[in-house]
Formats: structure tokens, sequence, C-alpha cells
């Protein structure tokens, strides 16, 4: 035990709300060992036998993370609730940190002690912390039968939350407040979204929902009805974008580059793929900038970051990407860029609708190879009494690999 401390200057130990007798026998030899412990007020109260320095860590938690690596070279201990790295601010603290400066004892999480007290099973339960998030990101999860465990900021969050999903038509969902979970003020009260009205709910506090209603539910596929997004006619429709995003082929921790992004459907749906994904979406209207914006933080996806630029001008100093779509502003110049500039191996997909712009991916294709591909697609409508088939304009479709 020595000697694993003595490797590090930092230990996280997380604790629950019964305090001392909850902590293991290395989280005590830890504070026994400290010359400074730090936490939250809440936290450091929990413990009134503490010898040493204390400092209550500030709000917002960013605030605090100066003041501890100006510590270097002391033992100190940060105090943070249950689990550190599951919605916790061990990872936080963590990223300014070299490995080996830093040992973390986790405590129970919130997330397991609630589903214990449920019986929910935690490896089907959806498990969010929405301290300093917004509610979108409950709704692509938000579904008849779905159970979730969320954490959240104190009693008028929870009151926020439940309008959150009445607002969303899932008024009927079941809420169990879970208060201070594991110490002697615990308490459990169960109610509806659309009938919550209790005025006493204390922090620090999860709310089980199971959810219930008619509201819209999002696919879990790609190509999700046009009318999750806000547009003004530029949108890659649902059948060409399902096309699309198989051609781009998300993976969990990449980045897509969206080019002439439009409403952001595309990159909204790389998103919505996996948590890590990230996405940067270049478009040169305002109005259009702001519509995509808006799209993202509605289905819970406001990591979208949003360029307003030109390409290929505002391009530069941006992460680089794993994969490009272009469905605005194709040109000479921009393919011409990208094959220069980007790694080998970064997938680009490009969808081109006049015959210009098909001209072009035609002699590219010719040069880079790759896959073209046409798309033409019919929807049945009327003609007079009866109905016939009227298309669409042809797609054409080039993706490779650099």
């Amino acid at each position: 035990m020595a000697d694993e401390l003595g490797k590090a200057w930092l230990t996280i130990v997380g604790i629950g709300e019964d305090g001392p007798a909850g902590l293991s026998p290395a989280s005590h030899d830890a504070l026994a060992r400290a010359e400074r412990v730090t936490g939250a007020a809440r936290h450091l109260a929990l413990l009134p036998d503490l010898a040493c320095e204390t400092a209550v860590w500030p709000v917002p938690f960013e605030d605090g993370i100066a003041p501890l690596l100006a510590q270097r070279g002391r033992r100190v201990v940060l105090l943070v609730s249950g689990d550190p790295f599951w919605f916790g601010a061990g990872s936080v603290v963590t990223r300014h940190l070299e490995p080996g400066e830093w040992i973390a004892y986790p405590a129970l999480s919130s997330f397991g002690i609630a589903a214990a007290r449920l019986g929910w099973p935690i490896d089907t339960t959806e498990c969010l912390g929405l301290h300093a998030a917004p509610f979108q990101r409950l709704r692509p999860i938000l579904a008849p039968n779905v159970r979730m465990i969320v954490l959240v900021r104190d009693g008028a969050a929870v009151g926020a939350l439940a309008r959150y999903l009445l607002d969303q038509s899932f008024g009927n969902s079941r809420l169990w407040i879970l208060e201070a979970l594991g110490g002697p003020r615990e308490r459990i009260r169960e109610t509806t979204a659309a009938t919550i009205d209790f005025t006493d709910i204390a922090h620090p506090v999860a709310v089980g929902i199971a959810v219930d209603g008619d509201g819209a539910v999002l696919a879990t596929a790609s190509g999700r009805p046009d009318c999750w997004f806000a547009h003004d006619g530029q949108i890659t429709k649902r059948p060409v974008r399902a096309l699309t995003l198989s051609a781009l082929a998300p993976r969990p921790f990449e980045t897509l580059w969206d080019i002439g992004t439009g409403s952001g459907s595309i990159a909204i749906e790389w998103l919505l793929a996996h948590p890590t994904t990230r996405a940067i979406a270049f478009e040169a209207d305002p109005i259009r900038t702001e519509r995509a914006r808006a799209n993202a933080a509605a289905l819970g996806v406001e990591r979208l970051q949003l360029v307003e630029a030109r390409a290929p001008d505002g391009l530069a100093d941006h992460p680089t990407p794993d994969a490009v779509f272009i469905g605005g502003g194709l040109s000479e110049a921009l393919l011409g860029c990208l094959w220069t500039h980007l790694a080998p191996g970064t997938r680009i997909v490009a969808n081109a609708v006049t015959l210009e712009s098909e001209a072009l991916l035609a002699t590219w294709h010719r040069a880079k190879g790759g896959d073209l591909l046409r798309i033409e697609l019919s929807d049945a409508a009327p003609i007079g009494t009866r109905r016939g088939w009227r298309a669409h304009y042809p797609i054409v479709q080039w993706s490779v690999s650099l």
C-alpha cells in the first residue's frame, strides 16, 4: 500500500453518503497520510476528524483544477462522489496529470445503488449524468419500456426533467426520486412525470425513469425520417442519407468533416451512431449554420461543432478527419485540397445532383478509383384519379479511401 501511494501525489477517493463507514482501508490510509484534503463542502463534512489542511473545491468544477495542480509535491486527497470515473470528476482531473501522478479508490456508484434499490439489471438500464448536460441527451433513447437512471443537480432539475418528458409526450413515465442514496438521509419516492409535485427534494439526487407515453421515438438505424430535421429544402433525404451513412461507415472515436452541412442531418446521424464519435460541420450560410446547431441540440448531440465557412478555405486548423462527406460546395479545388492534405486511409463520400458535378466525380473516379453509384428513386404520387411513379433527381455518389 505504501509503495503504491508513494508513486502518486494525488489520491482520488470516492465517498458515499455513509461517509467513513463506506471507505475502503486504502482510502482510510490515504486520508491518514494526507497533507491536504479537498472536495465539496458536503463531502468534507462527512469526515469530521480530519487533522490536516482542508479546502472546499470551488464551483464551477473547472475552477479547482489550477489550485489543485499547484499542490504538486504534497500528499493531496480529492474527495468525489461514488465512482470517480462513471460520470464523475475523475477523468476531468486526470486529463491534466501524467501517468503515475494519481491513484483512485472508488466507492459504490450512485447508479449501482439505485439499480439495487429498484431491482433493475444495470446492464440493460441507461445510465446518464446530467448535472451539467441538457436533458436533450435523453432524446435518442426515449422509447416505451426503456429504463434509465439519471443523475441531476438538485430538486429544481428533477422538476425540469419531468417537464421535458411531458413536453416530449412521455408524461406517463414513472419516476423514482432517489435522494442521498446509501446514507442516513436516504429517501425514495415514486411519481410520474405528469403528476410530480414534490417541493422538498434534497441533493444529491438520482431519478429512475421507466419511460411510458406516446411520444415520437427516434429509430436506432441510419436514415431517420426527414421530419426530425428542420430544413429549408437543403437536406440529404432519408433514403440517400441511409446510403451515405453506410458508405461513410462511422466507427467509435472517429471524426467526420461534413462539408456543406445544410440541415446537419449527415453529421447528426454520424454522432448518433456512437457516443464517442465527433463531427465538424462546415456551412457558409449563417442561417443554415444556426439551424443545424438547433437540430443537433434537439436530438441530444450538442457536441456537433459548427464552422461558418466556405470550403476549402475554412478547412484549415481543425482536427484531422477519419471520414469526409461533401454534400455541398463540390469543386475541383475542394477535392484537390482534400487529396493533398488528408491522411492516407481517410474515407471520402461525395454526392452530386448536377451534370457538372457528376462529370467531376466521374473524372476523379477514373483517376483515383473507389465506387461510383447512381441512385434513382421514385415514389408513388397521384395522377388524376390513379397513381404513378414520381421520379426524383438521380444522385451520383462517389466513395473512396485516400
